[in-house]
């Protein structure tokens, strides 16, 4: 019985009416406005600085599109990449108790100089960043400027960390040579601490080169790692944005998010391919260790479908364990409770505006529980002409208490595709579970260490979710030898 319901039809109503709102979705108005801009503008630091700039072409107001978001403190940092000429800093920030919610000027970080163009000791184009635990601010330079067949790589790859209480960089690492590739393009970045702040790493995914690149910052040392589910999906290359057809058929791994600890102290990096549907997983224990870069196939594992209209660039977990993405062809947000099955009818549209949300480029969750959001009708930036005279970039946000409210992403609603069970990544990579009232027996062996988890998907009919279980626990060569066998989700 579905908990939480106050009959089985009225649970079943509330089910097809969820899974109506992802494949569709209604405008919920559950994010408010912050900040808007038809063009950016910059805090220079005079009136003269600025007409200089725009007199040299150093600044066209019209070539800068927002991109990255993060929130820190007082401060909503602003990414902003060198696609075209005339951007003044890629990095930068909007300070949040005095900023006008009408056109901010956008203040850069650190400072002028670190985002001057041609400095390869500062940052050239930044996409995406991460305000961590500790208070450090991390910072992925691609190192171009240029955008498609005019991209120039006139700077190496490096990731760059800030102290966020002095403003001053901690680090710059400079990617190895075998990190990337000749088509390597990496937009997205994850930070993963551990039992310390020393324990971090930061995963970078490489969208073009089909790769994740590992950093331990401990270490001071990067590697890369590969693997089938960071390829493109070939019927998913298809995009329809803001009245635009177009193809993007060779985007692959891109969106990441990392989940709370699990009960054996790794998280599990959820990610996706650009154009794909689908969602996938491994655990952090095993791109944290370098001696499986060349046999990690079995470890990753395959999540499930969002659905119709399922591509998705940008997504956040928080340490409630919710995470948020962004919906790029329904212009929506989208949200899933990670204790339930990785189905659409589990997940929710938590705001959607065919107008404000265009092309909704990042999703973050700060310190205090709140959703942040951007959209910045990128696709018509890249392929048509915005139109300077409307509101092209906005910025939203809202707690995410009353985001999730009521929804299938609310822990207090329960999972309509099964009863409720145990998700845990135990010693090994191995999960156990609290119950199986159905009884299924698992099938098959395994001859090789067994992946981090497997994956039990409960029949609403057999035809359409055919069960699947995990091998029986086999001894594994590293973390020891379990001896239960079980059904367990994510």
């Amino acid at each position: 019985m579905l908990r939480h319901a106050t009959s089985t039809a009225a649970a079943v109503a509330l089910m097809f009416f969820w899974i109506f709102a992802v494949s569709d979705g209604t405008e919920t108005g559950r994010l408010v406005e912050r900040f808007a801009w038809r063009q950016l503008d910059f805090a220079y630091p005079d009136a003269q600085s600025r007409q200089n700039a725009l007199r040299t072409g150093d600044f066209i107001p019209e070539n800068n599109l927002p991109v990255g978001i993060e929130v820190w403190g007082d401060k909503l940092f602003v990414t902003v990449p060198r696609w075209r000429q005339g951007i003044p800093a890629t990095l930068n920030y909007i300070p949040l108790s005095t900023a006008s919610p009408d056109s901010p000027q956008l203040i850069p970080y650190p400072d002028w100089e670190t985002n001057r163009e041609g400095n390869c000791n500062g940052l050239t184009t930044v996409y995406r960043i991460k305000a961590d635990a500790c208070d450090r601010l991390w910072v992925l330079d691609v190192g171009t400027v240029g955008y498609d067949n005019t991209t120039e790589n006139v700077c190496p790859y490096s990731i760059n960390v800030y102290d966020l209480h002095t403003n001053r960089r901690l680090r710059r690492y400079q990617l190895r040579p075998d990190d990337t590739n000749s088509d390597t393009f990496i937009a997205n970045i994850a930070v993963d601490i551990g039992a310390s702040c020393d324990d971090t790493f930061m995963y970078a995914s490489d969208e073009l080169g089909y790769g994740l690149v590992i950093y331990s910052w401990e270490q001071n040392t990067s590697w890369r790692v590969t693997h089938p589910f960071f390829l493109p999906d070939p019927l998913r290359g298809d995009f329809n944005i803001a009245g635009m057809n177009f193809q993007w058929w060779s985007e692959g791994v891109f969106g990441m998010a990392l989940t709370p600890p699990q009960e054996d102290g790794f998280r599990v990096l959820l990610f996706h391919p650009l154009a794909s549907h689908r969602e996938f997983a491994v655990s952090t224990r095993v791109l944290r260790d370098r001696s499986l870069v060349d046999s990690n196939f079995h470890y990753f594992q395959n999540l499930g479908e969002r659905g119709p209209n399922g591509h998705v660039t940008a997504q956040y977990m928080g340490d409630d364990g919710i995470l948020f993405f962004n919906l790029i062809d329904q212009n929506a947000i989208g949200c899933w409770d990670g204790r339930k099955h990785y189905r659409p009818h589990n997940m929710a549209v938590v705001d959607k505006d065919d107008e404000a949300l265009v092309f909704p480029s990042d999703v973050k969750v700060d310190r205090s529980g709140n959703l942040w959001v951007m959209s910045d009708r990128m696709p018509v930036f890249l392929l048509a002409e915005l139109d300077y005279s409307d509101v092209n970039f906005r910025i939203f946000s809202g707690p995410v208490s009353t985001a999730i409210a009521g929804t299938p992403c609310d822990p207090s609603v329960g999972d309509f595709s099964s009863p409720p069970l145990e998700s845990r990544f135990q010693e090994g990579g191995v999960a156990r579970y609290t119950q199986d009232p159905y009884q299924r027996q698992p099938f098959g062996t395994f001859d090789q260490p067994l992946p981090s988890y497997g994956k039990w998907t409960l029949p609403l009919s057999s035809s359409r979710y055919p069960y699947v279980a995990p091998s029986p626990r086999v001894q594994h060569p590293r973390f020891g030898a379990p001896t239960a066998v079980g059904h367990f989700t994510l």
